[in-house]
């Protein structure tokens, strides 16, 4: 099949959480499977190192948007077998601190800057002037897409026998713009309605893409469970409700070439499942670049990810000194909201000891801290799949998490009578976060036993060559259904 694969996020050219990991490995797995992809993402301000990497295309797209016609160059880039990163150049709409947004918010102009994305990456199909069988879209940003190929581009021959594979990765950000934006997306009045893309008055480009794309899926199994209900279908599990038969779920899978604790370049030792003595360098080390004093007795937590509520950090922050005078370290890695940001600054300043703090993401870092740590704190709000967890497994590192979305596919609860991978809790509340720090503990002062719960998590198999072929069910569906009325 050819796949043309649209994303807002690649791993490394665009990071803001795990889709642009997911944009990266995915398309490596499926075309190291015989099926040719061409990825194609904006081109965000870069470093220089991988602006050398690319090559100007001698062409240039006319994107119209409203009565303005943008011009976009594109950049391009192999990056495997049978893969083809595109970027597609705006400096205007693009070239900016952030993907999204800033410290300050989104950016007031997001509409225009993905509706131009969106209808910039279907051109670029075109322009590649071959037949494609699968489009791929994934979360708000490219919402518009399964529309556009259904309504504006529905008379393009490339396009003809296209499927359309809508992933969400994230249902609670959805794209939701006031209706004075609608002219920007060249569609008539007639698809503001609540049968298409109209949200309470306003213009919603996921709901644009749930109603249009011909199937439908999430990030594992219990979120698209979660997402059918009131309480977690933010507003929209009317609209999943009513494609219940369009819908599926894979678990996102993990690069275990990229992450393999006994060859990562990242790491100051190297160990496997035959070996973990060397683990306890990798702590000790660990414990060093995050300036907590040398203390390898001391079991070491570690949370990494976006420090916003629903990842957890109110609760986090509300049991955290008490987790501290429990005798657990705690080393954070993230970045995300400037209260948070401020509360654990102040926190680090009263617990230096005990509490390690680096404000930002850096991947050779986050390698480090899963084969350092002896736990990974996820206390969800939600999570529809998460990545961190399978890292940690991967490096020995016993996950700590939340009954929600992703994590109960993924982290089996560990008792006396029923071994898991880690330990599990549901009441998204601080002692019951607590708890499961408790019996996490406990299980720690008992080495036998938390050695096998480190090989358990060993052993997990969540590679994408899993992943890959339930995908390519997905694509059949999405063509079969594509042709029928």
């Amino acid at each position: 099949m050819r796949i043309l694969y649209i994303t807002p996020e690649v791993w490394p050219y665009a990071r803001v959480g795990g889709l642009a990991e997911v944009s990266h490995d995915l398309p490596l797995a499926l075309g190291s499977r015989g099926h040719t992809v061409d990825v194609i993402t904006p081109r965000c301000r870069l470093e220089p190192e991988l602006e050398e990497r690319l090559e100007r295309l001698p062409l240039d797209l006319e994107v119209p948007v409203s009565w303005r016609r943008h011009r976009a160059e594109v950049f391009r880039l192999a990056l495997g077998p049978g893969v083809t990163l595109y970027l597609i150049c705006h400096d205007h709409l693009f070239d900016r601190e952030g993907l999204y947004g800033n410290a300050y918010g989104d950016y007031e102009d997001n509409a225009e800057r993905f509706i131009f994305f969106s209808r910039a990456a279907v051109e670029l199909g075109l322009a590649l002037e071959q037949k494609i069988d699968v489009v791929h879209v994934h979360d708000w940003t490219t919402g518009l897409v399964p529309l556009y190929l259904k309504s504006i581009y529905a008379d393009q021959r490339l396009y003809a026998e296209a499927g359309t594979l809508m992933t969400v990765h994230n249902l609670g950000a959805q794209g939701i713009f006031w209706h004075y934006d609608m002219p920007l997306t060249g569609l008539g009045w007639e698809y503001f309605t609540p049968e298409s893309i109209e949200f309470y008055g306003k213009i919603n480009f996921l709901k644009a893409g749930l109603v249009f794309a011909d199937m439908v899926s999430t990030v594992s199994p219990n979120y698209l469970k979660e997402i059918l209900t009131q309480e977690m279908g933010c507003g929209l599990e009317g609209v999943l409700l009513s494609r219940r038969d369009r819908l599926g779920a894979v678990i996102n899978g993990l690069d275990y070439q990229s992450w393999n604790p006994l060859a990562d370049p990242h790491l100051p030792a190297n160990f496997s499942a035959a070996d973990l003595a060397p683990k306890a360098l990798c702590k000790a080390k660990l414990r060093e670049e995050f300036g907590l004093p040398e203390a390898n007795d001391r079991p070491l937590a570690a949370f990494v990810g976006r420090l916003v509520d629903r990842r957890g950090m109110d609760i986090l922050l509300q049991a955290l000194e008490p987790m501290l005078e429990k005798g657990l370290d705690l080393i954070v890695m993230g970045y995300g909201e400037d209260h948070y940001h401020n509360s654990l600054q102040e926190l680090r300043r009263r617990h230096p000891d005990g509490l390690g703090v680096a404000v930002g993401y850096e991947m050779d870092m986050a390698h480090r801290v899963m084969a350092g740590a002896d736990m990974l704190l996820m206390p969800s709000r939600y999570e529809p799949c998460g990545l961190h967890q399978l890292q940690a497994m991967r490096y020995g590192t016993v996950p700590v998490a939340r009954s929600t979305g992703g994590l109960v596919d993924t982290v089996s609860d560990h008792t006396p009578e029923r071994p898991g991978v880690g330990f599990r809790f549901d009441l998204y509340e601080a002692p019951a976060f607590l708890e499961a720090i408790d019996r996490a503990l406990t299980v720690y002062r008992r080495p036998p036993e938390w050695r096998g719960l480190i090989l358990r998590g060993m052993a997990q198999n969540f590679s994408w060559d899993q992943a890959a072929p339930q995908y390519e069910e997905l694509y059949q569906r999405a063509r079969a259904l594509r042709v029928k009325p």
